[in-house]
């Protein structure tokens, strides 16, 4: 079976593979490794094994539910003198992406989100977009152009090199990464991983560092009484000003005191967003109860128990200031999913493949980056494999309306992989 690039991105956009509906797109991906003739894996992900992980909740009946039917698959070539069953000492390299997305409304998008339209051409850059076209299903594809041209430069004699590659296709990245936590704590094949790449749109920069994040819940209670006679009531909404302010400004506290030196340059190093709100019953009402979500960022060399403790600090000090407060003090707790930060050194090998890799394939030079938001590199990492993050697209197109990428990105991307593991086969012959 031929591989085309184009063709194959434009599939996968096809399929609505948000929260719970990978299925088809799993099956899917299975077959089309297979015609391509990699040896393909399949593994769901295990509640029960996640419970055990501190990025998920603790209950496998939670977490039951929310992962059934979410497969991920994964194609491996074995190439040279590679034994498919691991039976040697050549390295793996695992090129690792997540087809499932989040949601998208029809009505903010010029088009159907998963209809791909492409556009430009010639003497316009070309354009593809689609949901999941920049996070990350052109990615996912990049590597899996790049697996075959490896194999084609290794079978037709132009490269001289023995390796095993695994294109991992994973489900549940944007739930805290189903997929991947399962396969890096319960490898799904016979053989070691020694290095993976995780497509995320990075703009073809390596990335090194991944920031955390803190899911936290604010419950306040206050008292309710008629509006036309408010000072009977307790108001609940300016307490919640008071928090929210005294946690946007250990936020800047927070950034002021970073010496991270991939962090140092961030406006806000590690941003708090207060993303969700609900209060009060009644407009004619004083509101007696709040409720509200926050996102809050825990940088490389923290964890998010440390972080925790610091916010929970700072709320203590404003309910000291208020006696209403004191008596009848606010619930601050985890909820959803945590994301522990993650960091490698810029030396690895893998990022100095990629680095070589940029080169040889007349990709712009960058130095290792860190950035924001969280990836699956943390659950790979975290199992002793040294992960980079390196792909098309810009994260800024991420979960937004209209969501697009270059299409010459893509070509590069796939270019830049491909050689970046035949350097790294060169620089770890033997794992």
């Amino acid at each position: 079976m031929d591989f085309d690039l184009r063709e194959f991105t434009d599939r996968l956009c096809r399929f609505r593979t948000t929260a719970g509906e990978e299925a088809a797109a799993a099956d899917w991906l299975q077959d089309r490794f297979e015609e391509l003739g990699f040896e393909t894996y399949a593994w769901d992900a295990d509640p029960d094994l996640l419970a055990n992980h501190p990025s998920f909740p603790d209950d496998p009946a939670v977490l039951e539910a929310e992962v059934e039917g979410r497969r991920s698959v994964a194609g491996v070539l074995a190439l040279g003198e590679a034994d498919p069953g691991g039976d040697d000492e050549y390295p793996t390299v695992v090129l690792n992406g997540h087809f499932d997305v989040v949601p998208a409304e029809r009505g903010v998008w010029s088009s159907d989100p998963f209809d791909p339209v492409r556009r430009g051409g010639d003497d316009d850059p070309e354009t593809l977009t689609a949901r999941g076209a920049a996070d990350m299903k052109s990615g996912l594809a990049a590597c899996v152009g790049a697996a075959l041209e490896v194999r084609e430069a290794i079978e037709s004699g132009e490269m001289d090199a023995n390796l095993r590659i695994v294109v991992e296709a994973v489900a549940g990245e944007e739930d805290g990464g189903f997929g991947a936590a399962t396969a890096a704590l319960e490898n799904p094949y016979p053989f070691d991983r020694d290095a993976a790449i995780v497509a995320e749109p990075t703009e073809l920069r390596p990335v090194v560092a991944c920031e955390g994040s803190l899911m936290a819940r604010l419950e306040l209670s206050g008292k309710s009484a008629h509006a036309a006679t408010r000072w009977h009531g307790e108001d609940v909404l300016p307490r919640f000003e008071r928090i929210r302010q005294a946690f946007v400004d250990l936020e800047s506290e927070r950034t002021q005191a970073t010496t991270h030196p991939l962090y140092e340059a961030f406006p806000v190093s590690a941003p708090v967003v207060c993303g969700k709100v609900e209060a009060g019953s009644w407009a004619s009402t004083v509101p007696a109860s709040l409720t509200a979500e926050f996102r809050i960022g825990v940088l490389p060399g923290e964890t998010v128990r440390e972080v925790q403790e610091q916010f929970e600090q700072r709320l203590a000090e404003v309910v000291a200031d208020d006696p209403w407060l004191r008596e009848n003090p606010p619930q601050f707790e985890r909820f959803s999913v945590q994301f522990e930060p993650c960091e490698i050194d810029a030396d690895e090998p893998i990022v100095e493949a990629i680095r070589a890799g940029m080169d040889d394939a007349g990709v712009s030079p960058a130095e290792p980056e860190g950035v924001t938001y969280g990836a699956d590199s943390r659950h790979y990492i975290e199992a002793g494999i040294p992960t980079v993050l390196f792909g098309p697209g810009s994260i800024s197109e991420a979960h937004y309306p209209n969501e697009t990428i270059e299409w010459a990105e893509v070509e590069e991307a796939h270019n830049a992989i491909a050689a970046a593991v035949l350097e790294y086969a060169e620089m770890v012959p033997n794992s």
